[in-house]
């Protein structure tokens, strides 16, 4: 027998004793572990290794690796829940593999371990997925989060698996201030990889963020984040089509502003290539929409800043207190008033500032001068909320952001340039619904907040 063979028995054996769980977890093949209802995956996972966790419920058990040439299939249907005592991550690192493809009938859900009443934003890491894709780092960089991985290449159609209908739920700790676990994190994702019908729920940091990058995604939920819905950085330059989020108006980053979109080329706005600069249609982007008892720390819709540039095309951009679309640089200023980003055919209201310019030194620059260059591409800019007449998109617990009959976004969505690309559906509406709402089936909005938790 080979010695790797004989090494990869004695670990998964290893794996399986040390769990207790002789009838939970058993070893299929020669690489193949299968983790049955009640088992635990918990460890590092080395190259040659398959994970196969059966439908069921399973515990996460602590920052869980699967390293290059490993890799873990989730079932449709099945519940992962953090052990409470030592708050799970997984983390797929590069040439490793993830597949948790559920559907809308069985979606894949990870979640918090503690009962219901008593779960809240951050009883848990993440899932941080890294690849191989280029990033605008000199050298590889490190994941946030203190994992200590490290993730980007050259590789573009880099492929790390697949996650399709997967809730992510209560996710979010901070191993310092700025380095955290989101609920979803993928750095240096190539486009090889499968994103489709996410959903991130009450996440103590962002519910995504891109770090670098191409992978593309649709059909993304936000809900209730804490800090950012979406967050690029890095050189991200993947497509993303059909996104929702809407924000819990009590609920907030206590450190830092939550917005809708928040987007750098890096941290310190260098021009660093390639430019962070994702290609977006078809956003419906919430904010708390000036409810009672709206906390402070909620901010932009759109923020983007420090050298970006973006397309942001066929969206609906509504009841964010402090800002529609922030402009903050020189640069991401001038790249939106001489065309090289985009800003098209987007439904906008806000409750200040609609438009706003910010650390932009450039002669004659203005809130003005965007709106200007906004409007002349198509965007409309609302008198209120209800002016995008959508049915009810605000309701926390059982949201309907379809727009009604005869609503202006129904109509009008274009697609030409860099959005003709195959990747986009050539659809006719703006924002992230048309007349059939995707989120039937596989979502969950029905959290209440009781006295100690969700």
């Amino acid at each position: 027998m080979k010695l790797k063979n004989l090494l990869l028995i004695l670990s998964f054996s290893a794996l399986a004793f040390t769990a207790c769980e002789k009838d939970k977890t058993e070893v299929l093949d020669l690489n193949t572990l299968v983790i049955n209802d009640g088992g635990s995956i918990t460890g590092t996972y080395t190259s040659g290794q398959k994970v196969v966790v059966k439908k069921g419920t399973v515990t996460l058990k602590g920052y869980t690796y699967f390293e290059a040439g490993s890799q873990i299939t989730f079932e449709p249907g099945t519940v992962i829940k953090s052990d409470i005592a030592s708050k799970g991550a997984l983390v797929i690192e590069k040439g490793a593999k993830i597949f948790a493809e559920g559907t809308a009938s069985l979606p894949i859900v990870f979640t918090s371990g503690k009962a219901v009443g008593e779960r809240n934003p951050g009883d848990w890491g993440g899932i941080i997925i890294l690849g191989n894709a280029p990033t605008n780092r000199a050298t590889e960089p490190t994941i946030e989060g203190g994992v200590g991985r490290k993730y980007g290449g050259n590789i573009a159609d880099d492929n790390s698996g697949v996650l399709k209908y997967v809730r992510i739920e209560f996710a979010g700790i901070a191993d310092a201030p700025g380095s955290e676990i989101n609920g979803l994190t993928l750095g240096g994702v190539g486009s090889g990889t499968t994103i489709d019908y996410v959903q991130v729920t009450y996440g103590n940091d962002d519910a995504y963020e891109f770090f670098g990058g191409t992978v593309n995604a649709k059909h993304l939920v936000a809900y209730g984040t804490a800090d950012d819905d979406f967050d690029f950085d890095f050189g991200y330059v993947g497509k993303i089509q059909y996104a929702y989020s809407l924000r819990n108006p009590e609920f907030v980053d206590g450190g830092d502003a939550g917005n809708g979109i928040e987007c750098d080329n890096d941290a310190t706005g260098t021009t660093a290539t390639p430019i962070t600069k994702p290609n977006l249609s078809n956003f419906t982007i919430l904010g708390p929409n000036d409810a009672a008892n709206t906390a402070a720390n909620h901010n932009f819709a759109c923020r983007f800043r420090r050298a970006t540039q973006f397309i942001l095309n066929n969206s609906i951009i509504l009841g964010h207190p402090d800002a529609g679309l922030s402009l903050e640089s020189d640069a991401t200023y001038n790249a939106v008033i001489d065309g090289s980003s985009q800003f098209r055919n987007n439904l906008i209201f806000a409750s200040a500032n609609i438009f706003r310019i910010a650390s932009v030194s450039v002669a004659g620059a203005s809130a003005a001068n965007v709106q200007t260059k906004a409007t002349a591409d198509g965007t409309t800019v609302l008198a209120n909320v209800a002016a995008a007449s959508l049915t009810n998109p605000f309701n926390l617990t059982a949201p309907n952001p379809l727009p009604t009959s005869g609503a202006a976004a129904l109509s009008g969505a274009t697609f030409t340039g860099v959005q003709a690309d195959a990747f986009f559906d050539k659809v006719a509406f703006k924002g992230a619904f048309g007349s059939s709402n995707w989120l039937t089936g596989w979502t969950n909005f029905s959290f209440t907040k009781g006295p100690n938790g969700y």
